[in-house]
């Protein structure tokens, strides 16, 4: 249901200017710009795709509903809701051999960079092929999978998979995700770094790219500590009839970089705020309380589609985690779930009781994946204090000198639980978790450090500062539930520097490993989902992190006030809950309307 305020004044807003905030010299028509809250956190670091440590969630963004490709472009868009890859800069028809040990594909002969010159074979082999070389995202995440990328012409490309010592592919899962989540750079552009950065892998990955080549149909038009803007490139290639046949409607996309999330709330609230991707505790009652022309997704909790986990990571570099799996299940088991998902997340969320954890997420498809009766003895929905504490006492972890803390080698048990400042419903789960710690002895104080410093940590494999610490796993893509396991227990990522792509507890299990690797070939589906039963029997029984929620994954809320005819679950469309802007999600972008036109 559409929820609009009066036509006069719709018509204010849309026709009114506004200003950026922050910034008096920068000043956008209100009905051209699309404005969001919730993607960007602090100023951008650089405009380098092949870099890292970029901080510019505008442009450069694995986002959990599939990449944003409002500047730099994907050769496939994913959408969730149907799990369809649509081509973007390649032609629809992807084929596999018949070994599946390579893929072939064709650029869109439409496709364009910035400068004019063709999107080739060429281009997607050098982003690759760098990637590698420098250990940047798209080469720690991909090299384990894809053997190599050829050009067989101008337009056609072959990705070949990485086989294992019998000649089979690695992973078949994670080629389509290559398709779906590599952003590709223009391999001129990246010659160019290459050789002001004389080919330092440091360097490179730092370089700023502030002369960078775009394929997509937004490009950089103002930035500072404040706020971010791109504007829409007209020139487009996109609007061929090949792709979407016309440009997006919104002329600008503007992001005020808000300090937390109550203040992107407000925003959205007075109607400065278009979409927003930010949990908001009970959204509801802006619309059936306040009248305000706010929507989600779906018009009953959990207003969008749940499919992630946020999740509290154990850091295996600390002795006293690594070395007692005891005092790990007992903190997780002592955590009360339902205050997390009533109070952090005003009931967003299936409880644990509802949807008993495993390594899935609560979709039908994923749950029917592993054998519920084979692990309801681990599960758990939470605040088990006495069950806790029994664990604790068995391992021999006591509270020897009274002070009310149990001790490890002689050393009281001190523990922190972090996650960034400013997302609200996640510090309130960090509270949860270290308010369980004191039910059982165990000191545990939150901290909440700023994003561009939390990003550097958490991401860093030899870490020691984060104890338990937030970070969600895959939701979506064409290799999951298989990517999520992965990230949950690969030994793959254990030591990748800049580690964005999983295991940031660098937990190492053996076993675990040998049978996620069987997974991705296994085509008999009680197989499967034995596999996936074995697996979930260890992650519950080692605890190497545990999840706090289910939840969206992404929040997808709107003000129609300007803009209209969003994404809705009833529509017919099937254009994700994305933010109009992640995977096939970007196709909201060339639905949209002004309210009262």
């Amino acid at each position: 249901m559409k929820k609009l305020l009066s036509l006069v004044l719709a018509l204010c807003l849309a026709l009114g200017m506004a200003a950026v905030a922050g910034a008096e010299d920068v000043t956008l028509p209100r009905n051209e710009t699309l404005y969001f809250a919730g993607q960007q956190w602090g100023s951008v670091n650089s405009w380098n795709l092949i870099g890292t440590n970029q901080n510019n969630s505008m442009a450069i963004a694995g986002g959990a509903s599939g990449y944003r490709t409002l500047v730099y472009e994907t050769l496939y868009m994913y959408n969730f809701m149907n799990g369809e890859l649509k081509g973007l800069l390649a032609n629809d028809d992807y084929a596999w051999n018949e070994d599946m040990t390579a893929v072939t594909l064709t650029i869109k002969d439409a496709a364009k960079w910035s400068d004019g010159t063709p999107v080739t074979a060429a281009d997607v082999v050098r982003t690759f092929d760098i990637g590698v070389q420098i250990g940047n995202g798209t080469g720690t995440g991909f090299k384990a999978y894809v053997a190599s990328i050829e050009a067989l012409g101008e337009k056609e490309l072959k990705i070949n998979a990485a086989v294992n010592e019998e000649g089979k592919p690695v992973n078949p899962l994670k080629v389509l995700d290559f398709l779906t989540g590599t952003p590709i750079a223009q391999a001129a552009w990246i010659d160019k770094v290459v050789e002001r950065c004389e080919n330092d892998s440091v360097k490179i990955l730092n370089d700023p790219g502030e002369d960078f080549v775009w394929s997509g149909p937004y490009t950089k038009y103002y930035t500072d500590d404040q706020k971010v803007v791109l504007i829409r490139d007209d020139n487009y290639w996109g609007q061929d009839a090949s792709m979407w046949g016309k440009l997006p409607v919104p002329k600008y996309i503007a992001h005020a970089i808000y300090a937390d999330n109550p203040a992107g709330e407000n925003a959205l609230k007075a109607g400065e705020v278009d979409v927003c991707q930010q949990f908001i505790g009970n959204i509801q009652k802006m619309w059936l309380e306040d009248g305000l022309p706010i929507s989600t997704y779906y018009e009953e909790a959990p207003y969008g589609v749940c499919l992630t986990m946020p999740t509290a990571w154990y850091n295996f570099n600390l002795p006293v985690l690594a070395e007692n799996p005891a005092l790990r299940k007992a903190i997780a088991i002592a955590v009360d779930y339902d205050t997390i998902i009533a109070n952090a997340m005003t009931n967003q969320s299936p409880s644990f009781s509802d949807v008993p954890r495993s390594l899935m997420n609560p979709t039908e498809g994923e749950q029917a994946l592993y054998d519920h009766e084979a692990v309801k003895d681990l599960q758990w929905a939470g605040m088990d204090i006495e069950g806790a504490n029994k664990l604790l006492d068995e391992a021999g972890l006591l509270d020897t000198d009274g002070d009310g803390y149990r001790e490890y080698n002689g050393e009281k048990i001190s523990l922190n639980a972090v996650c960034p400042n400013g997302w609200t419903d996640w510090q309130a789960s960090m509270e949860v978790v270290a308010a369980a710690g004191e039910k059982i002895g165990l000191e545990i104080t939150t901290l909440y450090p700023e994003w561009d410093i939390y990003q550097t940590v958490f991401t860093n494999p030899s870490q020691k500062e984060y104890a338990i610490y937030m970070w969600s796993p895959e939701a979506a893509s064409p290799s999951n539930p298989w990517t999520r396991v992965n990230q949950f227990m690969g030994k793959e990522f254990v030591g990748v520097e800049n580690n964005w792509s999983g295991n940031w507890g660098q937990y190492v299990n053996e076993e675990a490993d040998a049978l996620i690797k069987k997974i991705p070939l296994t085509t008999d589906a009680e197989e499967l989902k034995g596999l996936y039963t074995e697996l979930t029997k260890i992650y519950l029984t080692e605890v190497p992190s545990f999840s706090l929620m289910y939840r969206p994954s992404v929040f997808h809320a709107v003000n129609e006030s300007v803009w209209t005819n969003f994404p809705a679950g009833d529509d017919g469309r099937n254009i994700p809950p994305a933010d109009c802007t992640d995977g096939y999600g970007i196709a909201a972008l060339y639905d949209l309307e002004l309210v009262g036109q």
